[in-house]
């Protein structure tokens, strides 16, 4: 349906529609009461016997049952019309309250439902955040429209459908048996919560779409999604955090219980290590503070988690760290979750003024084996999903936008780098990098937040760190990065590791710099050398 359709559509006319069908069912109503009553009723009472009466009697209870059917018909026709109006009203009412908003923020939308704005003066063009602020806006209206007509679409097909259907049985005389007409009830696709589920926004949507989607649906409809349909909430980018925490915690004993009854996943007792491992995570974190959410959480590849410390829908600071090598969902509960909260202690000791969200993401397949991580197939297939999750993060920020860092640690930091390459970019203000293997690029003013926004660590014994698997290092001086001191770490392996961890002297020397970075004080790094080779 297009924007114009629904826009001026006079959809009284559906509900008189409706009333005529109300009124024909009635008629017929009266009509099959008397010819029970007066005809059918009187003559089987009436004592009458023979070989016409035998006749006759099948004859009289075939009227009467065509009656019935033509009445339950005309009545399901009406109550269809109905609630397919209802819908498209509901869906209107949203797209006209979309419009005028357009309008009341001076901006235009065209009839494929694209939202513009106006140049703005000399002071605004130079301001760059007058140009995301407008941005915001008209994505935000764009998805609330996209959403208007995608569940006008809905109710038009299903409602058609089901027009249709009635149709074809008034012509071949099928909807005056009695016995389909007693089993034919109103089309499921017409149900308010199957209307409801027909509008979700596709796999594809946008993170603005989405959101604009939600926001427009009542806490009634928000909350029936929540607790009936949770996989449809928890992992959409665009819904906000806490209904996703709400959707995800009724998710997971679900998920818990489907993978202890075994099965033939090969990674099955691999998740449901790792969706243990999150359950006791929050069950130790309830009612601490930072509150915990679970932003995401599935079976999909190798298991699928997303834990934040802190609301990053409210945060003035939101970082997301993507684990590298072996990082396992198990981990999303364990290790990552105790690096998450270490970054959200040392942002909040850089400036307690401040408030955090530190979150370990994992939405991709990393490479549980050495030999796996000279592959970087495993980054490229996590590049969108991480992209698409920061955007969420941007739409469903309340209030002024926040100071957004992307982290990635070992393989981690190669899909970072390589999401940071992407034409368009990542939402992001800051990187880093911490014991990278490379990033597939050449020079840190490749990535999309500049090279003076990307910033490295790497420990002197951390040997990943000088593999140079993918392309430049990111830690040498040629590349451009900003360097900040680290603990150098012992010559075993474990110095990989170790970037969120006390130091020799317990002085924090890595992860407070992470902190520094991630509060937005980037110039208070304790820096270091690039490499020379």
């Amino acid at each position: 349906m297009d924007l114009a359709t629904l826009r001026d559509t006079d959809l009284t006319h559906l509900y008189a529609a409706a009333d005529a069908y109300d009124t024909a069912h009635r008629a017929v109503g009266r009509l099959q009461e008397r010819w029970r009553d007066g005809v059918d009723g009187r003559i089987a009472g009436s004592g009458w016997s023979g070989p016409s009466a035998d006749l006759a009697r099948p004859a009289l209870h075939r009227s009467t049952g065509e009656l019935k059917a033509a009445r339950s018909e005309l009545r399901q026709i009406g109550r269809s019309i109905r609630v397919g109006a209802d819908a498209l009203v509901l869906a209107q009412s949203a797209l006209r309250k979309a419009l005028a908003d357009v309008r009341t923020e001076g901006m235009s939308v065209d009839e494929r439902g694209s939202v513009s704005w106006p140049a703005g003066s000399h002071a605004d063009r130079d301001d760059p955040e007058y140009e995301r602020s407008c941005e915001r806006t008209a994505r935000q209206l764009a998805g609330r429209i996209a959403t208007a007509l995608t569940e006008a679409e809905a109710v038009d097909q299903a409602l058609s459908a089901r027009l249709r259907h009635y149709t074809g049985r008034a012509r071949d005389g099928s909807g005056l048996d009695p016995v389909t007409a007693t089993t034919d009830r109103l089309d499921p696709g017409l149900l308010p919560e199957n209307l409801l589920l027909g509008g979700v926004p596709g796999e594809d949507a946008a993170p603005a779409e989405v959101n604009a989607w939600w926001t427009a649906l009542p806490a009634d409809r928000q909350q029936w999604l929540i607790e009936e349909h949770p996989d449809l909430v928890g992992n959409r980018d665009g819904i906000p955090a806490l209904a996703r925490d709400r959707a995800n915690r009724i998710l997971l004993p679900r998920l818990i219980a489907a993978y202890e009854k075994g099965g033939p996943d090969p990674y099955g007792d691999l998740k449901l290590a790792g969706f243990r491992s999150i359950a006791r995570r929050l069950r130790d974190t309830d009612g601490t503070e930072p509150p915990v959410l679970l932003l995401g959480i599935g079976a999909k590849g190798q298991g699928r988690g997303i834990l934040s410390f802190g609301d990053p829908d409210t945060a003035d600071d939101v970082t997301s760290l993507v684990g590298g090598l072996d990082t396992r969902l198990q981990r999303i509960g364990g290790g990552d979750a105790d690096r998450a909260k270490a970054v959200y202690d040392a942002a909040r000791r850089a400036d307690p003024t401040r408030s955090t969200a530190s979150i370990a993401w994992l939405g991709y397949d990393a490479p549980l084996a050495f030999v796996e991580a000279g592959d970087p197939s495993r980054a490229r297939g996590g590049v969108d999903a991480y992209r698409r999750f920061l955007e969420g993060q941007r739409v469903t920020h309340q209030g002024t936008p926040a100071h957004v860092t992307a982290q990635g640690h070992s393989f981690g930091s190669l899909l970072v780098g390589l999401a940071a390459q992407k034409p368009a970019g990542i939402a992001a203000d800051d990187v880093i990098l911490v014991g990278s293997p490379g990033t597939g690029a050449s020079h840190a003013s490749e990535f999309s937040v500049g090279a003076d926004h990307t910033y490295v660590g790497a420990a002197s014994w951390d040997h990943i760190s000088h593999l140079g698997w993918y392309t430049a290092d990111p830690a040498g001086a040629d590349f451009g990065a900003r360097r900040f001191a680290v603990d150098g770490g012992s010559p075993d392996f474990t110095a990989h590791s170790a970037y969120w961890d006390d130091g020799p002297h317990d002085d924090h020397t890595s992860v407070d710099n992470i902190g520094r970075i991630v509060s937005g004080q980037g110039s208070r790094i304790t820096g270091a050398a690039g490499r020379r080779d």
